[in-house]
């Protein structure tokens, strides 16, 4: 549809030159582009800018030295690594962790936003959003402490409700194989409601017709949420997908580096918290840091170039 207040400058019968475009949109629009400002220095700075730093994967750096390095080592870091069985146990744990709460986490927005659509009441509705919402505010330092005090052996909430039952209390933080529950169980419950928000605003924008359309049809709830409501958030859902995917390995770093302790290193040590080691505890090499980094930066994109193709392939929605 045309704009009528967008009155654009004529330029002979060549017609209308792109920077006049420009200008004019520009002078019509001003305090929104203006809007742009602060988001587009947010990703110059702090995203494009320090992907300079990616030099550093193949050169020698010291504190001290050049910010570039002082000698150029090739792909000897990533060698180092490569040969390292702790660093192939760390991208196991990764992927497995990375892997597990993608598949098991992420229908619960989808679920509990299909679900809060179904509630009438205005006022409950509105109380389950912002009862959702909050956790997603809590410090991870917070989310971590409470974890940590409500799986507490001796004065934790759930270790209490399973001795009165008869139990002997477990030291959930020091097992093995409760680690990835927890972690991911606390990323549903803090995440959850946050990321419904982009759910809940796809279905209000379902046409209201083809729920009418499809009650004249004899169709019930199920049937609608099935053929209509489903269908119609579907581009909004895998394009949530392919986001996720593509950051599948990005672990919450923070999270796993409060939780974890060297009595489950074998399951919790991922990349993140092995870089965190490498640049800063074991031996200040950043070098193998970065390289390490880069490395896992290329494992993400070529996930997000192959989710997005089968996307594109079967379902016609994509990134690009």
């Amino acid at each position: 549809m045309e704009d009528k207040n967008l009155t654009l400058p004529k330029k002979g019968a060549q017609g209308v030159s792109k920077s006049s475009v420009i200008k004019t949109a520009l002078k019509k629009d001003l305090l929104l582009y203006l809007l742009l400002i602060l988001p587009i220095a947010y990703f110059i700075i702090f995203k494009y800018l320090p992907m300079y730093g990616i030099v550093l994967s193949f050169r020698h750096y010291k504190p001290g030295g050049s910010m570039i390095g002082d000698k150029w080592m090739g792909f000897t870091y990533f060698k180092l690594f490569l040969k390292d069985p702790t660093f192939w146990n760390v991208f196991k744990n990764t992927v497995v962790l990375s892997f597990s709460a993608l598949i098991i986490g992420f229908p619960f927005p989808i679920i509990f936003a299909l679900l809060l659509n179904e509630v009438r009441n205005t006022k409950a509705k509105r109380f389950i959003q912002t009862a959702t919402y909050l956790p997603r505010f809590l410090s991870t330092v917070v989310v971590a402490a409470m974890i940590r005090s409500m799986l507490s052996p001796s004065s934790g909430i759930v270790n209490q409700v399973i001795q009165f039952f008869g139990g002997e209390s477990i030291y959930f933080i020091m097992k093995k194989e409760w680690f990835r529950p927890i972690y991911i169980i606390s990323d549903i419950w803090q995440f959850m409601g946050w990321s419904a928000i982009i759910y809940i605003a796809a279905l209000s924008g379902v046409d209201e017709q083809l729920y009418e359309a499809a009650h004249i049809d004899g169709a019930g709830r199920w049937k609608q949420t099935l053929h209509v409501t489903i269908p119609g958030i579907l581009p909004t859902i895998m394009i949530t997908l392919i986001l996720n995917v593509g950051n599948t390995l990005q672990v919450g770093f923070e999270k796993v580096l409060m939780l974890y302790n060297r009595a489950i290193y074998d399951v919790a040590d991922i990349l993140q918290t092995y870089i965190y080691r490498m640049a800063f505890e074991k031996s200040t090499n950043y070098s193998l840091a970065t390289a390490i980094g880069l490395f896992q930066a290329l494992i993400s994109l070529t996930l997000l170039w192959i989710t997005n193709t089968i996307s594109k392939k079967f379902t016609e929605y994509s990134l690009w």
